[in-house]
């Protein structure tokens, strides 16, 4: 089975910047669309970003578009998801998983606030 773990969330300013990554264990990886989703406090879990498998098609929820980007490197097994200009709707717990949504990572936190 196909690992992934989650890493770079924090505490930020509104305002301010995270980069969050997302490393899978094989490198099946390589073959799969991944996607990050975030699910804040008594919310229901939405989509984020969506990328192909080779990284030149990219796809955003309205409500980050212009603000996030997401890439990937293959031969390190990593997606990124960068993070400008949070707010505090943004605070969530943020998941990276395969398009088909089979590999879950555990989840990192973010937390915007002043």
């Amino acid at each position: 089975q196909v690992q992934l773990v989650e890493s770079g969330g924090g505490q930020v300013q509104p305002g301010g910047s995270l980069r969050l990554s997302c490393v899978a264990s094989s490198n099946a990886f390589r073959t799969y669309s991944m996607v990050w989703f975030r699910q804040a406090p008594g919310k229901e879990r939405e989509f984020v970003a969506d990328i192909d498998w080779i990284g030149g098609v990219t796809f955003y929820a309205d409500s980050v578009k212009g603000r996030f980007t997401i890439s990937r490197d293959n031969p390190k097994l990593t997606v990124y998801l960068e993070m400008n200009n949070l707010q505090p709707s943004d605070t969530a717990v943020y998941y990276c998983a395969d398009r088909g949504k089979r590999f879950w990572g555990q989840g990192t936190q973010v937390t915007v606030s002043s």
